[in-house]
């Protein structure tokens, strides 16, 4: 009989269902929880029975419990394929644990919705100047617009990534009205919401076209510092930035010296280079900037959402077929 490592949620609101799974093609699988006791482990032959884990929290909701989960996780000898509840894969636990031959699959379709919806509430509040609306509620002044807000519609927005996230991003966009232009390796397909897809070597190019700049894309090593100082330079002045991806795709300092001097007009930022954001951080204080901790994908239906991810990946491994959303293995 195999385990599958996993949480008390997807035990109870899914372990059947599970084992039903199996059941069909003729496997065992059982849920496996780690020991109540905050200070518990498993022991030498529960690890030994682990073949598959599954985690649909959050890492960051208990710490404590993740350390213990991915350290299982790194210890269980069998262990072939491990399916996590978010969309980013560069923390070095899970390098380690591609080195070691586990199969990673990531949940980035479980969060598209919540951080896209994100993304476009803090365009639109950007858009609209609630900012200086805010401010002036908090001042108890009643203070209209000086100068009127821009129309989105006809503006351009480019979206780097077009993953699940990205392309949920480029489709809302679209129904405001705005122009999308994705930036993706991968050639156009039928299912992009983009207007125009375009190969990373065209970046500098449709930079200068940005009215909005969105970074939805995976940090790897291609991708580390991709938006240095040349590359906001290249942003037409009183552009508007976006990060929901990862904060090392930006020279952090070159960012904030272009907001403070207005050059970038504006920035909802998620995400950044030292989590949490120190409190001397001037982000913290610029105007039009919209700070939020690393949390733009928080949803109450995530877990379900991470969960049925996994279960349909079960069919298709116990069909050995390949893993949707599976992460390129090392080397």
């Amino acid at each position: 009989m195999a385990s599958v490592l996993t949480d008390t949620r997807f035990a109870k609101r899914h372990g059947e269902r599970m084992r039903a799974i199996a059941a069909r093609h003729g496997r065992d699988l059982v849920p496996l929880l780690l020991p109540g006791d905050p200070g518990g482990w498993l022991d030498e032959s529960a690890l030994g029975r682990i073949e598959l884990a599954c985690f649909t929290g959050s890492w960051d909701a208990d710490p404590v419990f993740a350390r213990r989960f991915l350290g299982s996780a790194l210890n269980a000898p069998r262990l072939a394929w491990m399916h996590l509840p978010n969309a980013g894969v560069d923390h070095p636990v899970f390098a380690r644990l591609r080195v070691q031959g586990t199969r990673l699959t990531t949940s980035s379709a479980a969060t598209a919705v919540p951080i896209a919806q994100s993304a476009i509430a803090a365009v639109l509040w950007l858009a609209r100047g609630f900012p200086a609306w805010s401010s002036a509620q908090h001042r108890r002044a009643w203070q209209p617009h000086v100068a009127l807000p821009d129309d989105l519609a006809g503006r351009t927005m480019v979206v780097v990534g077009l993953g699940a996230i990205g392309n949920e991003i480029a489709r809302l966009a679209r129904t405001l009205g705005l122009h999308v232009v994705g930036v993706r390796r991968r050639p156009r397909r039928e299912d992009d919401h983009a207007d125009e897809v375009v190969v990373p070597s065209h970046l500098d190019e449709v930079l200068a076209r940005a009215d909005w700049l969105v970074l939805a894309c995976p940090l790897t090593d291609e991708t580390r510092g991709l938006l240095d100082a040349r590359r906001l330079g290249l942003l037409p002045a009183g552009a508007r930035f976006v990060n929901v991806a990862r904060g090392a795709l930006v020279d952090e300092p070159a960012l904030v010296a272009a907001l403070a001097s207005g050059r970038i007009r504006g920035a909802y930022l998620d995400v950044f280079a030292e989590e949490p954001l120190p409190a001397d951080s001037p982000l913290w204080d610029l105007p039009e900037v919209i700070v939020t901790p690393h949390d733009a994908g928080a949803s109450a239906g995530n877990p379900d959402r991470v969960a049925e991810i996994f279960l349909d990946n079960l069919e298709r491994w116990l069909r050995d077929e390949p893993l949707a959303g599976e992460v390129p293995q090392a080397g």
